[in-house]
């Protein structure tokens, strides 16, 4: 309509007189606050010499540029909501909470520490190798970005190879007993091992990670994602594997439960049997179960745990997953552990944040 009023010479005032309408009507049409409705387009259409229909045809379009404008924010939030758990990561204080879609897109990049979303947020110290690096969806990518940068704030030992390797039986001693459960970080850092606990995203289905933060700086990062001591040492005790092994970055979920994966490739198994061994020799438990099943009462396993050194519901534990107990069987074994490992371990979660500075982002 301005360009119609421009090529005539005419005032928004002229209009107003020739429609015999308000000049305020006649500004808000122009501006696009006001639609114009059938009875203006055959009010324009007589003033301009222009068909009524195309007046109505210029709104509809221009209204619909409106609304195609609004879709393409819509479709940038559902990109960024896709990238990233952006309302998780917002309630656990990992990024500010903000109405701007700018500025919350802002947070997410500085919070996985590159410039625009379509980087590779992995950073490469952290990648798997190419055909595992697919398995990461956005909810676990995050999870590990805030386990890493947990990790980075840790002050441990140098690490050696060699010398953790013969600490093991060190650690293994660990799991004779609720108790000491709460040492197991202290005696990492002094090995070089960092351990953070960060609690589990949703649909994550995390237990645990090991990753590299360099060619010598290893990570534990557990979810706790069942409070039990069963879940602890055998989850910690597959990790660290991972690290005995040199293996690449690993994110493990299901590890441990009534919906254990039951498919692992060859380096996953590899430490899933380690793991499991280390704490418990299969010989071992092979030898304890032909000589009791299929009585397993509960002052036999208490008895089989105090001669290997282990804590009676990692036995337990074991029992369950190989299907000589059921799931529901001597509860009671497995006891909570999070309230011991949270008191000494970097946490975050279950209401507990830890505000890291700009550099530490």
């Amino acid at each position: 309509m301005k360009s119609e009023l421009e090529r005539r010479g005419w005032t928004q005032l002229d209009l107003a007189s020739i429609l015999d309408r308000p000049v305020a009507a006649i500004n808000e049409v122009i501006k696009g606050k006001r639609a114009i409705s059938p009875e203006m387009a055959v009010a324009l259409g007589a003033a301009f010499s222009i068909p009524a229909e195309e007046w109505m045809a210029r709104e509809s379009a221009y209204r619909l540029s409106l609304v195609r404008s609004q879709d393409l924010e819509t479709v940038r939030k559902a990109k960024l909501y896709e990238f990233a758990p952006v309302k998780e990561m917002e309630r656990r204080g990992w990024i500010p909470i903000s109405d701007s879609l700018d500025q919350t897109e802002t947070a997410v990049c500085r919070f996985f520490g590159i410039r625009h979303l379509s980087e590779n947020v992995v950073p490469q110290a952290l990648a798997r190798q190419t055909y595992r690096a697919l398995e990461f969806t956005g909810v676990q990518t995050a999870w590990l970005r805030r386990a890493s940068q947990f990790a980075e704030i840790l002050n441990v030992r140098d690490f050696d190879h060699d010398r953790f390797v013969a600490a093991l039986p060190q650690i293994r001693q660990l799991a004779s007993s609720l108790e000491l459960v709460g040492a197991v970080p202290r005696i990492l850092a002094e090995l070089g091992v960092r351990l953070v606990v960060v609690e589990a995203l949703p649909k994550s289905r995390i237990d645990g990670a090991m990753f590299w933060l360099g060619p010598s700086k290893p990570v534990v990062a557990l979810t706790l994602r069942y409070d039990r001591i069963d879940w602890f040492w055998h989850t910690l005790a597959h990790e660290l594997f991972h690290i005995v092994n040199n293996d690449q970055e690993s994110i493990d979920t299901n590890l441990v439960g009534e919906t254990k994966n039951q498919i692992l490739d060859a380096v996953e198994d590899r430490a899933d049997r380690q793991g499991a061994a280390w704490l418990i020799e299969d010989g071992k438990l092979d030898s304890f179960i032909v000589r009791t099943k299929p009585f397993y009462s509960k002052v036999k396993i208490i008895q089989f745990a105090k001669r290997i050194g282990v804590h009676p519901g990692i036995v337990n534990g074991q029992l369950q997953h190989r299907r000589e107990v059921g799931w529901h069987a001597n509860r009671e074994m497995l006891v909570k552990i999070r309230d011991i490992l949270t008191t000494v371990a970097l946490t975050d979660g279950w209401g507990k944040t830890v505000t890291l500075k700009e550099n530490e982002l």
